[in-house]
This record gives structure tokens, C-alpha cells and sequence, in this order.
């Protein structure tokens, strides 16, 4: 089976639904508030288990309630979590406002996910074992830099989703495979205002870029080939937080089964579309037959 190894954060999500987003200084009444397990590393370890992985996530927790309940949701799902490891303290945080159409806002406060500056022991033999290596950037930079360079000392593929959007070192983009910003990561790491030049002006930097366009589909570039453009399935979107996650997760799993590039890019747009249609995060990712049957349609 599929073996994914995820580096990354474990926060919980903290959600308020609301019509119309506050502007600022403006006090709005919302609809509804939920606390959802959540995180760019756990929600990509979510979607690729969900998806038919073997998976291992590597991060933290706190020691508070949310702490609990993040491993639970992980173990839930059949990640492995015995390199999730516990710190004093609390648990990292996600402070998200999704209005009428699906649109969210999102404040992250790390928490524990701060502590992870860098390769605990063990953490290597993990990574080797794996056919791939996710990595976000909800963690200390140094953490993940060490992880793309232990991936790439074992011939483990480095899929490096650009988020929260900062300066990636040239250390961390050499060893870096594939490289997964959505439009608006995409511009800011490029100064570029069209998704393709921004795409191509990426792919000098890593082997692969794939900028997810949201309800339009991705756009895939690879060296020596030309730009392919996969739509998104058309659906009615509720809560498009953790789309791109369930994205990466469905990717990097169809990648390692070998699909076809066009075939892995349309079945992991699949996955978000399920995603879209319910609410919250990790609570919205689907399994791999509902995939399945939305591919299909």
C-alpha cells in the first residue's frame, strides 16, 4: 500500500459562519460556530488516509483538551500518530470566517505546532519509508527544510504546499519535487499577476508546479512540456476550508499509485469537490469510494 508521510501542523479549527464577512472595525451577527479538527499537515494526512494511504504524521500537540481531541481525529481517520508527539502547552489554533458563498478567513496561532523546529529522532526513518513527503509551512521553517532535505536523501518525492505564503530558501526549493500554491500564493511569491507566468517563473525554481485556481480547476506545468489545464467539477460549494489540503492529500496518494498526471490531477479535484460541498475541514474530506463516485460523474 501507498505510504505517506506528512511534516506539518495539527491545529484545531475554530469556526464562525456567517452571511458577510466583518470588514474592519465592522461587528457582525453570525450564523453558527463549530470547533473542527484541522491544520494543513493533519488535514493533508486526513484526505491522503482517507483517500487509501498508509500515512504518518509527524508534528505536535498540546497538552490541552484540543490536544486529545486532534490525535483522536488523526487515529479516527487510520493515521498514524506515533510521531505526533505532545508539548506543554497549548495546541495550535485556526480562527476561520466562512461567509454565504464559501469563502473563508483564516488567523492561524501555532501553538504546539511551534515547537516543531526541527527532526525529532525517528522522524528520519519515517520519512525514508514513505513514497512521498507533504510539507506546508505552518511550522518553523527550519523543520521543514530538514524534512525536504531528509526526504531527498532517500529518494523520497517532496510535495511543498507554499502556505501561510512566505520567502522559500533556495535550501528548501532544492529539494523540492513538486510545488502545490493556490492562485493567490502563486502571485506573491512571484510578483506575477497571471496564473501561467506565475507558474512558469515557479517552475524554474522546482522540477513541478501545480496552482490550484480554485472552482476553475489547476493548472499543471512540468519542464519540456506544455501547461495543462484540468478543470474542477461543478458543484455547489459551502465550505471551501480545507479544499486545497484534501487537494494535495488525494494528489500525492494518486501520484505515488502511479496515475497518469491528467487522471491524478482530475481525481484529486474530485476529492475537493466532495470537500466543498460540506462544512469544516478535516470533517469535510472524503473517502476514497466517494471519490471514486464523483470522478465518475
Amino acid at each position: 500500500m501507498t505510504h505517506i508521510a506528512v511534516l506539518g501542523s495539527t491545529n484545531m479549527d475554530l469556526v464562525t459562519y456567517v452571511d458577510k464577512a466583518p470588514r474592519r472595525g465592522e461587528t457582525v451577527t453570525g450564523r453558527e460556530f463549530r470547533t473542527v479538527p484541522g491544520g494543513k499537515g493533519a488535514n493533508q494526512a486526513i484526505a491522503a488516509a482517507r483517500a487509501g494511504a498508509t500515512v504518518s504524521m509527524i508534528g505536535a500537540v498540546g497538552t490541552d483538551a484540543y490536544g486529545a481531541r486532534l490525535r483522536d481525529t488523526l487515529e479516527h481517520s487510520g493515521v498514524d500518530t506515533d510521531f505526533l508527539r505532545t508539548v506543554q502547552g497549548p495546541s495550535g489554533t485556526a480562527h476561520i470566517v466562512v461567509d454565504a458563498e464559501g469563502g473563508n478567513a483564516i488567523v492561524v496561532i501555532p501553538g504546539a505546532n511551534g515547537t516543531v523546529d526541527h527532526l525529532s529522532p525517528g522522524d528520519e526513518g519515517v520519512i525514508a519509508t514513505a513514497d512521498a513527503l507533504l510539507l506546508q509551512l505552518e511550522i518553523p521553517l527550519a523543520a521543514v527544510v530538514a524534512g525536504a532535505q531528509a526526504a531527498r536523501r532517500h529518494g523520497v518525492r517532496t510535495v511543498l504546499t507554499p502556505s501561510p505564503v512566505q520567502p522559500l530558501p533556495s535550501e528548501l526549493l532544492d529539494a523540492v519535487d513538486l510545488l502545490v500554491p493556490n492562485e493567490y500564493e502563486a502571485v506573491t511569491l512571484t510578483g506575477r499577476t497571471d496564473p501561467r507566468e506565475a507558474a512558469a517563473a515557479l517552475l524554474e525554481l522546482v522540477p513541478e508546479v501545480v496552482v490550484t485556481l480554485g472552482a476553475t480547476g489547476c493548472l499543471y506545468l512540468t519542464r519540456g512540456a506544455g501547461p495543462l489545464v484540468v478543470p474542477a467539477p461543478r458543484v455547489t460549494a459551502v465550505d471551501s476550508t480545507g479544499a486545497g489540503d484534501t487537494f494535495v492529500g488525494a494528489l500525492a496518494v494518486a501520484r505515488a499509485e502511479e496515475k497518469p498526471v491528467r487522471e491524478a490531477l482530475a481525481w484529486a479535484a474530485a476529492a475537493a469537490a466532495v470537500s466543498v460541498q460540506r462544512e469544516g475541514a478535516s470533517a469535510s474530506m472524503p473517502y476514497r469510494p466517494e471519490i471514486e463516485a464523483q470522478y465518475g460523474t
